[in-house]
């Protein structure tokens, strides 16, 4: 686990003046950055004998990346793991999650004041903790092994760049990869500026609006207890139109299919290009890969049903961009509708 590629992207910023590396974390095991917390969050309590296969059972919130890496983990180490998702997770993940034996229960109702699930999920994983006895809850949103994890992130970036880091990208969720990466910085004393890229509606960096969110893996309507505003040097705020663009301008021009956080990244380094000085080296962090959002982001149904007809910011032929369908104009430093 860990030891990711760092790939350098030499078409997607052909037009900058600085170089861009991407941390391809879909090159875990579990597919994802996720698989790091998963790891440490357990392997601690195991070590200590906190947590004991066959005694204890392991209960956590989460659709997708984390579910995963979790599920995997007390796979691997004969621990009961129950997942509380919600009516938004991919049928795909649901398969994946049952094929490592661990119980889904499936939130069907949002929480009734922020028409989100999170709350609601939240809420099912605390009467599951007080009906099982020995259950243990990671608490991706509080634990402070989630953002220890990516300490070894951000050491990997650095040793591999030989402390040659201008910026270092990361998505925004519970914090965890931006606090850890942030936190390697300081201790290293690092001339790194992190950089949040946050959702349009979530609540962690004064979204200029409010609105629900379609794009998982960035963002969060829970304000996490792991969250450290200081711990970035700059926000960017990224819509889930931009972050479907980005991740189609990702694959068409580096060959790399990614997931919808990876292509809010790619999205913020477009906001941020013109004030990254010339010869920097940026480094984005791409938390899973796209074949998790082959029904989503990668599907033309999908995105049509949700955004209209878009596909020209994304074409080849600059000509098809010249008179985009009503409504379906979108400039990627600009917008910050959802």
């Amino acid at each position: 686990m860990g030891n990711t590629p760092l790939v350098e992207l030499e078409k997607i910023a052909a037009d900058g003046e600085f170089r861009v590396f991407a941390k391809v974390e879909r090159f875990n095991p579990g597919g994802s950055i996720k698989d790091r917390p998963a790891l440490n969050m357990l392997l601690d309590k195991l070590r200590s004998g906190e947590l004991v296969p066959g005694r204890h059972t392991v209960i956590e919130s989460s659709s997708g990346n984390l579910a995963i890496g979790l599920a995997q983990v007390c796979c691997y180490y004969g621990l009961r793991f129950i997942c509380v998702v919600d009516v938004r997770t991919t049928e795909q993940n649901l398969a994946v999650l049952r094929a490592y034996g661990a119980e889904v229960q499936v939130v069907t109702e949002p929480d009734p004041v922020s028409g989100e699930y999170l709350p609601e999920r939240l809420r099912r994983v605390a009467e599951l903790a007080a009906s099982i006895p020995g259950a243990y809850l990671p608490d991706q949103y509080g634990n402070p092994l989630n953002a220890a994890a990516h300490l070894t992130t951000m050491r990997e970036i650095d040793e591999a760049l030989k402390g040659e880091v201008d910026y270092v990208f990361c998505a925004a969720g519970t914090t965890g990869t931006l606090g850890g990466c942030a936190a390697y910085v300081r201790e290293q004393g690092l001339n790194t500026s992190v950089v949040a890229v946050d959702a349009v509606g979530s609540v962690l960096f004064d979204s200029p609006v409010s609105c629900s969110r379609l794009i998982p893996g960035h963002g969060t309507s829970v304000l996490p207890s792991l969250f450290d505003p200081t711990a970035a040097d700059h926000v960017v705020h990224v819509t889930d139109l931009e972050a479907v663009v980005g991740c189609r301008r990702l694959v068409r021009h580096e060959a790399l299919l990614a997931g919808g956080s990876s292509g809010a990244i790619v999205a913020a380094l477009g906001k941020m290009a013109p004030r990254i000085p010339a010869g920097s080296v940026c480094v984005l962090v791409l938390p899973d890969g796209g074949d998790r959002y082959l029904d989503t982001v990668y599907s033309d149904a999908w995105v049509r049903r949700h955004f209209g007809e878009v596909t020209h910011l994304w074409a080849d032929d600059p000509s098809s961009r010249d008179t985009p369908p009503h409504g379906a104009g979108i400039d990627l430093k600009e917008t910050v509708s959802c």
